[in-house]
C-alpha cells in the first residue's frame, strides 16, 4: 500500500519533446520514495517487454515512417500491454505509478498535431484502455528551447523532434487545449525554471493532491 493507506495512484507527465518530462518523472519518483511510498517509475511508448519492442518502432526512423493511423493503432497496441503488465498489477498492489507519458500523448500527437484524429483517439481508448491517470502533470515550455535541448540529446529516439519547431507548436497548443478541458486532472507547470525548482513545485503539488484525496 501506499503511506496513506490507500489503494494505488496513478501519475503520468505529459509534455512536448525536450520539455523536461522526464527528468521530472523520475525525480517525482524518487522523492516519493525517500518518504516512504513504494513507487513504479514507467514510460510510453514502453514500460512492459512487448511495449519496449513496439517503442522502437514507433520513435526510430524517418518521420514519414508511419501514417498517423498507424501510429494509433501502435501506441494503443503498446499502451494496452503497457497496461496489462506492468500498470494494473502496481496499482492492484497499492503502488504510486509514476509514468513518462499516457494517452494524453496520443490525443495530442496523433489526435491533433500530426492529423485531426481524436475522435478516433478517444475511441480505441475507450475500447481497448478505458483508464486515465488521477493525477497529470503538463512540463510546458517554450517549443524553439525545448526542441534543441531534444536533438541536442541525440538520443537515436527523435522521430518526433524531426517534424520540427511547428509541430511542437502545434503539440504545445494542443496540450495546453487538452489541460483547459480537464483542469481537475492537470497541472500545468512552468518548465522554463531550475530544474530543482520545478521539482520542488511538483513535489508541493503531489503531496497536497495526496493529502486532499485521503481527506
Amino acid at each position: 500500500m501506499t503511506q496513506s493507506g490507500h489503494a494505488g495512484v496513478f501519475v503520468s507527465f505529459e509534455g512536448i519533446d525536450g520539455s523536461g518530462k522526464s527528468t521530472q518523472a523520475r525525480a517525482l519518483a524518487d522523492r516519493l520514495r525517500a518518504q516512504g511510498h513504494d513507487v513504479v517509475l514507467t514510460r510510453e511508448p514502453g514500460g512492459a517487454a512487448g511495449a519496449e519492442d513496439i517503442r522502437r518502432l514507433l520513435v526510430e526512423g524517418d518521420p514519414d515512417r508511419w501514417s498517423p493511423e498507424t501510429e494509433i493503432l501502435l501506441f494503443n497496441a503498446a499502451r494496452r500491454d503497457h497496461l496489462e503488465k506492468t500498470i494494473r498489477p502496481a496499482l492492484a498492489a497499492g503502488q504510486i505509478v509514476v509514468s513518462d507519458r499516457f494517452a494524453d500523448s496520443t490525443r495530442v500527437y496523433q489526435g491533433t498535431a500530426r492529423a485531426s484524429l481524436r475522435p478516433l483517439v478517444d475511441k480505441l481508448h475507450d475500447l481497448v484502455i478505458g483508464i486515465d491517470p488521477e493525477l497529470t502533470f503538463l512540463i510546458d515550455m517554450d517549443p524553439q528551447v525545448a526542441l534543441a535541448r531534444g536533438l541536442a540529446r541525440h538520443s537515436g529516439e527523435d522521430r518526433f523532434e524531426e517534424l520540427g519547431a511547428e509541430f511542437q507548436t502545434r503539440l504545445r497548443a494542443g496540450f495546453l487545449t487538452l489541460a483547459q478541458a480537464h483542469p481537475e486532472r492537470i497541472r500545468v507547470i512552468d518548465g522554463a525554471y531550475p530544474r530543482e525548482l520545478v521539482a520542488d513545485r511538483i513535489e508541493t503539488e503531489m503531496r497536497d493532491w495526496l493529502r486532499a484525496r485521503a481527506a
